[in-house]
C-alpha cells in the first residue's frame, strides 16, 4: 500500500491485532521472546478456529470463510 488508502482497508488487521493485545499479550509477561511467539501462536489458533465471532454469526473463522468442497467420487467423463 502507498498510505493512500481509505481506512477501511485496514479495519480487519487492527481489529485482530487489538483483540490479540487485549485478550493474549497485555495479560501475560513473557519471560522471552520464543515464549511469547509460541503463546501468541497458540492465540492465533484458537482465534481461527475456536473462538465464536459475533459478525460471523457465531462462527469461528475457520467455519466462515475455509468452507472444504466435497471431495469428487468420480471423475469427469
Amino acid at each position: 500500500m502507498d498510505g493512500r488508502g481509505a481506512w477501511r482497508d485496514n479495519i480487519f488487521i487492527e481489529r485482530f491485532w487489538r483483540t490479540t493485545k487485549y485478550e493474549e499479550v497485555y495479560l501475560k509477561a513473557y519471560d522471552s521472546v520464543p515464549e511469547a511467539r509460541k503463546a501468541i501462536g497458540k492465540f492465533i489458533a484458537f482465534y481461527n478456529q475456536k473462538r465464536p465471532h459475533s459478525s460471523l454469526d457465531r462462527n469461528t473463522p475457520d467455519q466462515a470463510y475455509c468452507k472444504h468442497p466435497q471431495p469428487i467420487t468420480q471423475a469427469a467423463a
